[in-house]
């Protein structure tokens, strides 16, 4: 066999043989089978530059000795793989020549062993400078290097972003003192600057999140209510510049110029303040970032208005004939253009009849509007607010007759006034101890009588509510000496009033301001008038903007905590609808202690125990992630437990205050 073979073929030839003649050797040491993205790859490089390193074969020999014309593949598997798909996507022919050399002397399990075991590939380094080069040098794009190589465009333009970080930080990855994650970290950004005084201020130790989080502080993300409400592109538009990571969900990047972004989001709410206030007629209208509660400016809110009759039928047509358009083309999923455009006229027609709600002529010659930014970067529109010094003067009610008379008798001539003593005029004032003792028998009835009627009763509790918390105080005229004090959240926690529960209250408020009337006065026959479960909703919200469950630091109140701990309970207070553990929320506030404890109880002792040795801010960002989705709460926002009597003195969750 060894004779006829020898005949055939020397070895070391190079031979070329058609690739339908190839076959794989049984010889082969590798066993697992090549990886599809591999061959792939691999089949790209050969479309673009052919084979660069022939594939090492033996002839087949039949089982007489003979040779059958085929060639076994020892070294070159996965190229003569990579062939076969070009052929079987017609991008060569299946008899496409193949240089291959061949091999006689060496034991084929051998040299295929030594193929896979001792290849070195290059340094990744050298790799990243080697596809910038490619880049630089001959002008190719992320795409057509790719093509060229077998990779995508991302990870050309990832490696591309590796190639150009800082050459400082390049050879510190050659010799091992940094990871490849490490350099991905500080590839966020281009700035060889930047990534040299982040590695002098961090070290050659510090994890990847927070070298990324150090490389982007002074910058924007795109998530923040600011980049949301300008938009990524009108920002590009003014000259802005977008940070973006190839090797993370970077949540749409970071925009790297803080202070255009505030300029363009300053201008744009100018503009839509002047737009209302031009449009509207308002007195004054200001743009502002966040609500200025500090200005001392008091609130009217819109009335409902009566419609004519003829505005009530023109609405009441438009509105029919809406219904009747979707219930015939319900069905239909494309509308045809007619149709389409008729919904877009009624919407547009019934939209310019309003709400039903307008503000008085007087209001809006007096009183302001701020446009806000909220927290969902989206910009709203606060109406109704008026100036210290443009809230109208109370008139002061005259004096009644009585006073006027005991004003003339007290003074003025005294023999005047001796007659009139002498005369013991029926007109003559009471003394003011008998107005007490007489009033004061008036109050106790009225204390009986009302505590006999819970309907007035609850009228009675409501009217003094609702003045608190919808009237100025000059205008709060109640008999009952109920005292309603709201006390200011935000102080305590800055923002609050953007949160869900914030504008959950805000909207249920406004709803009321615009039923209630504009008059004080008119209050008490309104809320005589309404139905039982208006008024319980009613005083359930004025009731609601009285709580206080705050611990401050210089206030005890054990009872009171008590209490709220009690109301919680009754209406089934869960905060983990309101409230979620961040770094800036709670992680970044408390010890690590804490922290572990928070992950212990929420994930697992492992993981808890796997971020133990970190730094603090590394830790809590770390536990923020591990927390996520997780339902974990401190001990003073969880459902309280049950107080026994005995103890009701302690006062719950102390604590979690020490923290």
């Amino acid at each position: 066999m060894t004779d006829q073979t020898q005949i055939i073929h020397q070895d070391g030839d190079v031979i070329d043989v058609p690739l339908n003649k190839l076959k794989k050797s049984p010889r082969n040491a590798r066993r697992t089978p090549h990886a599809q993205a591999d061959i792939e790859s691999l089949a790209a490089s050969i479309a673009v530059k052919g084979v660069l390193q022939a594939p090492v074969v033996e002839p087949e020999i039949d089982e007489a000795g003979a040779a059958t014309g085929f060639y076994l593949v020892t070294i070159g598997e996965g190229r003569r793989l990579a062939l076969a798909l070009l052929a079987k996507r017609k991008t060569i022919k299946k008899s496409q020549a193949v240089r291959c050399v061949v091999d006689l002397a060496n034991d084929p399990h051998e040299i295929s062993l030594d193929e896979n075991v001792t290849r070195f590939r290059m340094h990744p380094a050298d790799e990243f400078e080697a596809f910038r080069e490619q880049a630089e040098r001959r002008g190719l794009g992320a795409e057509e290097i790719g093509a060229r190589f077998g990779v995508s465009a991302q990870v050309v333009r990832q490696r591309l972003r590796l190639g150009a970080v800082s050459p400082m930080l390049m050879e510190r990855y050659r010799v091992g003192e940094l990871t490849l994650e490490q350099m991905m970290a500080y590839a966020v950004s281009e700035d060889h600057a930047r990534q040299e005084q982040v590695f002098d201020l961090l070290g050659p130790d510090r994890p990847p999140y927070l070298i990324r989080r150090t490389m982007t502080e002074t910058k924007v993300t795109a998530t923040d209510r600011r980049a949301v409400f300008i938009g990524a592109e009108a920002y590009g538009e003014a000259g802005g510049t977008i940070l973006r990571d190839l090797f993370t969900e970077d949540g749409g990047g970071w925009l790297e110029d803080p202070a255009l972004l505030d300029r363009l989001v300053a201008e744009k709410l100018a503009a839509m303040a002047q737009e209302v206030r031009d449009k509207e007629g308002w007195k004054w209208a200001q743009a502002h970032i966040d609500f200025p509660r500090t200005l001392g400016l008091a609130r009217v809110y819109p009335h409902p208005v009566e419609r004519s009759e003829d505005e009530t039928a023109r609405m009441s047509a438009l509105s029919e004939e809406y219904d009747a358009l979707v219930s015939e083309w319900d069905a239909v999923e494309e509308l045809p253009p007619e149709i389409e455009a008729r919904f877009a006229e009624i919407d547009a027609a019934l939209e310019a009849f309003g709400d039903g709600t307008a503000f008085d002529p007087d209001e809006i010659a007096r009183g302001g509007v701020f446009v806000i930014l909220g927290q969902d970067g989206v910009a709203r529109v606060e109406r109704g607010l008026i100036r210290p010094e443009d809230v109208p003067v109370p008139e002061l009610e005259p004096e009644s007759e009585g006073e006027d008379a005991g004003g003339a008798a007290s003074g003025g001539d005294g023999g005047a006034a001796e007659a009139e003593e002498a005369e013991e005029d029926a007109g003559a004032p009471l003394s003011e101890r008998l107005v007490l003792d007489l009033t004061a028998h008036r109050t106790l009835a009225l204390r009986d009588a009302v505590g006999a009627n819970s309907t007035v009763a609850l009228s009675a509790v409501v009217h003094s509510l609702a003045l608190f918390a919808f009237y100025p105080p000059y205008d709060r005229a109640s008999c009952l000496e109920i005292k309603g004090v709201s006390t200011y959240l935000d102080g305590h926690a800055p923002g609050i009033d953007e949160s869900r529960a914030g504008r959950s209250i805000a909207e249920r408020h406004e709803r009321w301001a615009v039923r209630l009337p504009k008059e004080a006065a008119d209050l008490w026959p309104f809320v005589e008038g309404l139905g039982a479960t208006d008024l319980l909703d009613l005083l359930a919200h004025c009731a609601s903007l009285t709580v206080n469950a705050v611990r401050a630091p210089f206030e005890r109140k054990p009872g009171a905590w008590t209490h709220a701990d009690r109301l919680a309970q009754a209406v089934d207070l869960d905060m983990t609808g309101y409230w979620t553990p961040t770094v800036a929320s709670y992680l970044g506030r408390v010890t690590k202690a804490r922290i572990g404890e928070a992950v212990r109880e929420a994930v697992s002792d492992d993981a808890a125990e796997r971020i133990g040795g970190m730094k603090k801010p590394e830790m809590a960002s770390e536990a923020e992630g591990l927390l996520a989705g997780k339902a974990w709460l401190p001990c003073l926002l969880r459902a309280p437990v049950p107080v026994e009597p005995a103890v009701q003195s302690e006062a719950p969750g102390l604590t979690e205050e020490a923290a």
